[in-house]
């Protein structure tokens, strides 16, 4: 697994999205509310290897509302970028996709794996696994109208019944796609039930194109299971690395210390109020603190008071409550010497 946590890039890639050189083997998966600038710099710092927005609806994208716009900043640092969005019309994902590459994005990313209703219930997201030929047209499309790479992430079909996996990936290679990320779930299954390690190892053997591979990496240990398991190029991480950016610098959470955490919690903190706004970057940071104290001592009630504080100042205050009152516990329940480990008195002679 290449980390470059250290800011040093290795000689060579760990492997190509057309001409674009990605150093690393593991990647922050895009997920709506929370692979946002701020976090993603944060795991771009400890070694998620690219960075992907979060999906972005094409027709928000057309309204031009500054939300939207938000949702696609990126920092110079996060480069190789990707944009994902999601539709259904084919006009009218090559119009946005259009729109928004003189942004500077270094790749575009097709969502073809969102399972929840609103998105596939409008054809769009998962839903497209249903019509292959319309993956085809769209990526052909885009392939044409665009200068940077087209990339698609799928899931292994709609259901248990319509495993269509290896002939939308070779329809995505067909049609120009540089790259596949692959969710091992049906639409159906959504986050349920287990990955199917097996068919993303099918995938990558059918196509010529890098593959990554997503979906119950749930530790350090899993990211090399997967890689040996796949043979995928990557491995893409969603759940787990929520509140656990230290998976991508090779650390499971629980050796991750109190210490870390706090010092984490405020840069993350700083990085919302400063991008969102104090109202806003506050509130949108609940969702992240609840991961980051989950599972440490005691954090129970400081977690109910964190939801709710109005002001950054009051947020830092308790989270300084709560380290002191730790070390004070830690203190006060450490052992005493025992009588092996007192030095020797020594009775002075007159």
């Amino acid at each position: 697994m290449i980390n470059h946590s250290d800011h040093t890039q290795p000689q060579n890639p760990a492997f190509m999205i057309r001409d674009i050189p990605v150093y690393g083997d593991v990647i922050l998966s895009p997920m709506a509310g929370f692979s946002d600038k701020p976090y993603r710099l944060i795991c771009r710092e400890y070694g998620s290897a690219m960075s992907y927005s979060e999906f972005v609806s094409v027709h928000a994208i057309l309204h031009g509302n500054d939300r939207t716009w938000q949702m696609l900043a990126f920092d110079e640092s996060e480069r190789p970028m990707t944009f994902q969005i999601f539709g259904s019309d084919e006009a009218i994902i090559e119009q946005a996709a259009r729109e928004i590459e003189p942004l500077g994005p270094d790749i575009i990313d097709i969502n073809m794996g969102c399972s929840v209703p609103k998105v596939s219930g409008k054809g769009a997201g998962a839903a497209l696994l249903k019509d292959p030929p319309k993956i085809g047209r769209i990526f052909k499309r885009l392939t044409k109208a665009l200068s940077v790479p087209v990339t698609g992430k799928i899931r292994l079909g709609w259901d248990e019944t319509s495993l269509n996996y290896l002939e939308v990936a070779k329809i995505l290679e067909d049609n120009g796609a540089a790259l596949i990320a692959v969710h091992g779930r049906t639409k159906l299954q959504a986050y349920n039930g287990s990955a199917n390690w097996d068919a993303i190892a099918e995938i990558k053997q059918s196509v010529r194109v890098p593959v990554i591979g997503n979906g119950d990496v749930a530790c350090v240990a899993d990211i090399q299971r997967m890689k040996q398991h796949t043979g995928c190029d990557a491995v893409m991480i969603a759940r787990a690395a929520i509140g656990n950016p230290w998976i991508f610098q090779g650390k499971d959470i629980e050796q991750v210390t109190l210490a870390e955490k706090a010092r984490l919690i405020y840069r993350h903190l700083d990085l919302m109020l400063d991008f969102y706004g104090e109202e806003r970057g506050l509130i949108l940071f609940r969702k992240h603190v609840v991961k980051y104290v989950r599972g440490l001592k005691h954090s129970a009630a400081v977690k109910a008071k964190l939801v709710t504080c109005t002001t950054p100042e009051q947020f830092i205050d308790l989270m300084n409550e709560y380290e002191a009152e730790m070390a004070q516990r830690e203190k006060r329940q450490a052992p005493l010497p025992s009588a092996v480990d007192q030095p020797p008195v020594i009775t002075p002679v007159f």
